[in-house]
C-alpha cells in the first residue's frame, strides 16, 4: 500500500515535469466552442514537429547503432508502459507486413503483458524488476537493442529495462522520453527527449507527448530498414503480400521499380514465388529466380548491391 509520504514524492515529482505542467490560460477551454478547441488542439500538435527536428542528431546517432546490430543478427525491443508501451508494440506489430521482417525481429514489450493493450494493469509501469523479467523472458543479449519509451522519462518499467539491458546484457540502449535531464536518458547509451511542452489537458501525454514517440519510432524503425537495405529508393520491395490489397501493392512496386509490363511482372512474380525484391532483380539483373535468389542472399538482402553483381557477374 502507498504511504502518504510515497504520495507526496510522486507529486513532488510530477510537478517538476514539463509535460506535467498546468496551463492556467486553458482553465476554461471546456466552455469554448467546438471548433475553437479544435483549433487550440491542432495548434499543439503542429508544434511536435518541430520539437522533434531538435533531435535528429541523437536519432539519427540512434539508428545508426541500431543497424549495425541487426545486421548482425541483433533484434529492435521496445519496452514501455501505458500509451507508451502500446505505441512501441503497434510500431513492432507493422514491420513484418511492411519490411517482410520475422515478428521476432522488432518485439514490443508493454508493462503488465498483452492484457495491457486495452486494459490498465494495476502497477506494473512501477517495477524494474518485472521488466528486467521480461527481457530476460525473451532472451536479451548483446546483439539486441532496447528502446524504453516513457514521456515523464522517469517510468520505472521503460527506466528498468534500459537499465538492464546496458549493464545486465551489455545491448545498445536508447531512452526515448518527453522531458529535458530525465532518468531515461540518462541511463541509455543513447537518449533522446522530445520537449513539447505541457499538454492540452494537464498530464495527457497520450496527446503531444504520444504524437512525438510515434513520429519518433516511425523514424528508429523506417530508417533502420532502409539502412538493412528492405526497400529500393522509397520503394517498399521487401512487402510481404499476405492480402489482396498487398499483392496489388506488389505488382505496382515491381512496375514502379521496373517500368515492365504486365505480363513481364506476373512471370518475375511467379518465378520468385512473389517475392518483390526477387522480381525486381530478374527484371533489372537479367536474371532466373534462382540466381536472384542467390545474389540477393549473398548482398544481404540490398537490391542495389545484388544488381550491381548481376550486371558485372
Amino acid at each position: 500500500m502507498t504511504s502518504t509520504t510515497d504520495h507526496a514524492r510522486l507529486r513532488a515529482q510530477l510537478d517538476t515535469l514539463t509535460t506535467e505542467a498546468f496551463r492556467p490560460e486553458l482553465a476554461d477551454i471546456d466552455r469554448l466552442p467546438t471548433l475553437e478547441i479544435a483549433r487550440t488542439m491542432n495548434g499543439e500538435d503542429a508544434t511536435v514537429p518541430a520539437a522533434v527536428a531538435e533531435c535528429l542528431p541523437q536519432i539519427a546517432a540512434a539508428i545508426d547503432g541500431i543497424a549495425e546490430r541487426m545486421s548482425r543478427g541483433g533484434r529492435l525491443v521496445y519496452a514501455g508502459a501505458g500509451t507508451a508501451g502500446r505505441l512501441g508494440v503497434l510500431d513492432a506489430s507493422e514491420c513484418p507486413p511492411t519490411f517482410n521482417t520475422d515478428p521476432s525481429e522488432v518485439l514490443g514489450l508493454i508493462a503488465g503483458g498483452p492484457t495491457a493493450m486495452v486494459t490498465a494493469v494495476e502497477g506494473a509501469e512501477d517495477s524494474k524488476e518485472m521488466a528486467a523479467a521480461d527481457l530476460d523472458a525473451i532472451g536479451l543479449t548483446a546483439d539486441d537493442t532496447v528502446v524504453g519509451i516513457s514521456a515523464s522519462g522517469r517510468t520505472p518499467y521503460a527506466v528498468g529495462a534500459v537499465e538492464h539491458a546496458r549493464n545486465g546484457c551489455g545491448a545498445l540502449t536508447v531512452g526515448l522520453s518527453c522531458n529535458a535531464d530525465s532518468a531515461l536518458a540518462a541511463a541509455a547509451d543513447h537518449g533522446i527527449e522530445v520537449v513539447v511542452g505541457p499538454e492540452l489537458l494537464t498530464g495527457s501525454t497520450r496527446l503531444k507527448a504520444g504524437t512525438a514517440q510515434k513520429l519518433v519510432l516511425n523514424m528508429l524503425s523506417t530508417i533502420t530498414m532502409i539502412r538493412l537495405g528492405k526497400t529500393y529508393g522509397n520503394l517498399m520491395v521487401d512487402v510481404r503480400a499476405s492480402n489482396e490489397k498487398l499483392r496489388a501493392r506488389s505488382r505496382r512496386i515491381v512496375a514502379l521499380a521496373t517500368g515492365a509490363d504486365d505480363a513481364e511482372i506476373e512471370a518475375a512474380l511467379a518465378a520468385t514465388g512473389g517475392e518483390v525484391k526477387n522480381a525486381v532483380l530478374t527484371l533489372l539483373g537479367g536474371v532466373d529466380g534462382p540466381t536472384a535468389a542467390r545474389l540477393l542472399d549473398d548482398a544481404r538482402g540490398h537490391l542495389r548491391a545484388a544488381l550491381q553483381a548481376a550486371h558485372t557477374g
